[in-house]
């Protein structure tokens, strides 16, 4: 039985054997009580280009067929398979049409659709899914998404000697929440662009209600001091692995054997050790492990630049690990 309100469905199967998609019906109340169709038809504006009516029930049809395995304009197909339509709140669009649709953004249309991604994040978090004063803690990385056509926009072979796009993600630790993300081609630098993405990122979080100590971690693809320096004059905090480079491997062996304390709760399988010294007057802690079948000798050493210092610190004081 089937209402007019997402709440009111009930969903009923009368043969033990039937697969449906009604899983998204969870996705879609969501959708609809964050007001998103109405959210994208108010931010994103195509002008008179093709498709530019209705943009927000677009843009859910992709984000629902997304959710239900699509990887391609044509599995967008999906949607109408069954009754799956009935439950999702808004008119599913045929795959033509999403492809129109996306034919016609510009960058500047792309950064419209983001705004509005970014105010339904905050009222996601005001809503109750916030860290509102408690601490956040994002991680930042890049990926090679693969694709296959040498006439994609922007795909191009990187490091992986793949085909694809290299974009910068962001996201929320525990939840696993998108936070932000940014398109490179395949071929960019791992840290291409990630002081203006941090910069966004922070902005965002901040206007979506994090009020709180926000920490950001990082592998060492993104060891950059202009990085640092920027998240240290904005008060975030960071753990960012550090490259083995000359000045780093020389201060790593100055630290006295006495210096180093048995982290208890690593696996039987091995012993590691950490401890700490510093790098061009930052903070690194350092890590080593040794295995029981080598011969005694500590194998590897992963350093990391833990936290900024916060604005304001005297010069000798430093954060608790």
């Amino acid at each position: 039985m089937v209402k007019h309100e997402l709440d009111d469905v009930v969903v009923v199967f009368d043969d033990d054997r039937s697969v449906a998609d009604a899983g998204v019906l969870v996705a879609a109340t969501l959708a609809r009580r964050l007001g998103g169709e109405a959210l994208v038809n108010d931010c994103v504006d195509l002008g008179r280009r093709a498709g530019y009516f209705q943009p927000g029930r677009k843009v859910m049809s992709l984000v629902h067929a997304m959710l239900l395995g699509a990887d391609s304009i044509d599995g967008c197909d999906v949607l109408r398979s069954g009754r799956t339509g009935r439950v999702l709140g808004h008119r599913v669009m045929a795959p033509s049409t999403l492809g129109t649709f996306l034919r016609a953004f510009t960058f500047g249309h792309v950064r419209q659709l983001d705004r509005a991604l970014g105010m339904l994040l905050g009222r996601a978090w005001r809503a109750g899914a916030g860290p509102g004063q408690q601490r956040l803690v994002i991680d930042v990385d890049s990926f090679i998404q693969e694709v296959h056509g040498k006439h994609k926009q922007g795909a191009s072979y990187g490091y992986t000697r793949k085909l694809g796009y290299h974009p910068l993600i962001a996201t929320r630790a525990g939840s696993g929440e998108l936070l932000h993300v940014r398109f490179q081609t395949g071929r960019a630098n791992t840290q291409r662009g990630i002081t203006r993405f941090t910069d966004e990122l922070i902005a965002r979080v901040r206007r979506a209600g994090a009020g709180g100590e926000i920490l950001l971690r990082a592998d060492s693809g993104f060891h950059n001091k202009a990085l640092r320096t920027r998240l240290a004059g904005k008060g975030v905090l960071y753990s960012i692995s550090v490259r083995l480079t000359a000045p780093t491997l020389a201060a790593i062996g100055l630290i006295a054997d006495d210096a180093w304390s048995v982290l208890a709760d690593y696996p039987e399988t091995g012993e590691a050790q950490i401890a700490e010294t510093t790098v061009g007057g930052e903070r690194l802690i350092v890590r080593r492990v040794r295995q029981p079948s080598s011969d005694g000798a500590w194998r590897r050493q992963c350093p990391v630049h833990p936290r900024a210092r916060p604005r304001g610190a005297a010069a000798g004081r430093r954060d608790p690990a």
